[in-house]
Parts: structure tokens; sequence; C-alpha cells
């Protein structure tokens, strides 16, 4: 429990943070603002021709009685703006990520620099860290579909589907949620999504106090749009916190005072191996195997 309060004041702190830092919480609103004037629009555009599409859907019901083709329709209008609304709140997120990725960058970056600093800036085109963010963007999506059906199944077995199913349902949305937040922040320190997702099972409870404390949070209206730059400054001290980063200062001396590696200015401090994997590579992925690859077995 103590883990999963840890992941809750993550959330707190993010939100802390921009709130210190104003002019970089109106920064990082912007994104959300873009995706939510789109995915309104579209939502308007699909509410006012619901009954063209329903229409469209039924040609079968064309020679129903006006009754029963009226109210067919009817529920298939209503189930496509009800289905459009569900997958507009499943990819908000996603959508928000992927056009702020410059701007949560930055503000990733600065949230490091206020904390004591982090890896340099990945030496890619930005075009390719469009693709890799939507890339990986669109695999969280898909696993998290893949649960979200099993647990829709799930739903109608009585009693548990009432009490269980959404409970669980809260927990893995927190969780891959608090994957692509943490997405930016993780790459930096030279780590690929599967190995992203093994050091955030690896943290668990912290990572589901993070995520769902920010998945209840994001069913208020509105919220999402408010408290999303807090969210990715909280990921950002998340990240800080299960990968550590140390960086030397100037005189080559390390945070402690000690003495630092004159040929190596941003040392990647395992707790486990030590090691640098800022050599090569996109994101800064060293040419082997990464030295901060979590083993599940140790907890």
């Amino acid at each position: 429990m103590r883990d999963f309060g840890a992941g809750l004041r993550f959330l707190f702190n993010g939100q802390r943070w921009v709130a210190r830092h104003g002019r970089w919480w109106g920064f990082g609103m912007i994104p959300a603002l873009i995706a939510l004037v789109g995915y309104v629009a579209a939502l308007v555009v699909l509410v006012v021709y619901a009954g063209d599409l329903a229409e469209w859907a039924t040609p079968f019901a064309d020679g129903w009685s006006e009754l029963w083709r009226d109210a067919v329709r009817t529920v298939v209008a209503v189930v496509a703006v009800g289905a459009g609304g569900l997958l507009a709140m499943l990819t908000f997120t996603m959508v928000t990520l992927l056009i702020g990725e410059p701007f949560y960058e930055s503000l990733s970056a600065k949230v490091e620099a206020t904390e004591g600093g982090g890896p340099p800036e990945p030496d890619v085109p930005l075009w390719r860290e469009l693709w890799v963010a939507a890339r990986d963007s669109l695999a969280v999506l898909l696993r998290a579909a893949a649960f979200g059906i099993v647990l829709f199944l799930c739903g109608f077995v009585p009693v548990v589907g009432q009490t269980v199913v959404p409970v669980l349902a809260v927990c893995v949305s927190g969780f891959y949620l608090t994957v692509e937040l943490t997405g930016t922040p993780l790459q930096k320190r030279g780590l690929s999504q599967k190995e992203r997702l093994r050091l955030l099972r690896s943290r668990l409870p912290m990572t589901l106090g993070f995520g769902t404390g920010l998945t209840l949070l994001f069913l208020v209206p509105g919220v999402t749009v408010l408290a999303m730059p807090g969210a990715v400054a909280g990921a950002t001290l998340l990240a800080r916190e299960v990968s550590p980063y140390e960086v030397e200062d100037e005189d080559g001396e390390d945070g402690d005072g000690g003495e630092g590696d004159q040929q190596d200015p941003h040392p990647y401090q395992d707790p486990r191996q030590g090691g640098n994997p800022y050599q090569q590579g996109p994101y800064g992925k060293p040419p082997g195997p990464n030295p901060y690859a979590v083993d599940p077995q140790a907890g």
C-alpha cells in the first residue's frame, strides 16, 4: 500500500508542479484543447447525421411499418452516437499525446531540469519521434482494447460483473494510461516499449496508484484538459523514481560531490549493474542488450 500511495503522490505532485509553473500549465493544455475541439466537432457531426447513418445501415427496414422502422433506426442512431462517445473517451488521451508530442517532450524536459537534470535530448528527427510515439500508442491501445473486450464480456457475469469487473477496468485503464504518459521520459532513458512495460509491472502498486487515480480524475467532465499537463509532469516524476538517472555537474563531479567520470558526462546509474546506455541508436538506445532491462522475478 505504501507504493500505491507513492503513486498517488506523484499524481498530485505533478499537478502541484504545473500549478507552480503556470506558463507551462497553459503550454501543456494546448494539445488537449486542440484534440477537444476536434472531438467535439466530430461528435456534433455524428449527432447531426446519426439519422442518415442509421437509415444507411438499415436498408432491410425500408419495407417495414413506420413504427418499427423508426424504432429500429432510432436505436441504431443512439448506439452509433454512444459508440462514438465511447471511442472518443478511449482514444482522447492517445490522440492528445500524439498531437502534443513536441509540447509534452518540452514539458517533461523542464520537469527533469527542475528536479536535478535528466537524459540528453534524443538526436533524431521529429518525424521519427512522432512515428515511434504513434506506433507505441497504437500498440498500447490494442492491448487495452483486448482487455476491454474481455472485461466487457465478464460484465455479464452476475455479481462479479457488477463488483469486481469495474474495479479491474479502472486498474487496467490506469496501468495503460501510465504506460502512455511515461513513454517520453522512459524512451529518453533508452527503454523500448517492451522494457517499459516490464519496468512498470515490476513497480505495479506504484504504477496503479498513479494510473487509477488519474483514470478516476479523468472521469470528471472537462478535467482531462485541465489535468493533462500535471499528468505529464507527474508521469515524469514517476519515471525518475522507477528508472533513476544522475547527471554530473560541469566540474565532472556527481550530485553527491563524489568523483565523476570525465569521459561520460551522462552516466546512467543502474541499481544493479550501472553503465551508460546512451551510446548510439534512436532515443539513445544502446547497440547491445539494455543494461536496465528489468528482471520480473526481481520484484
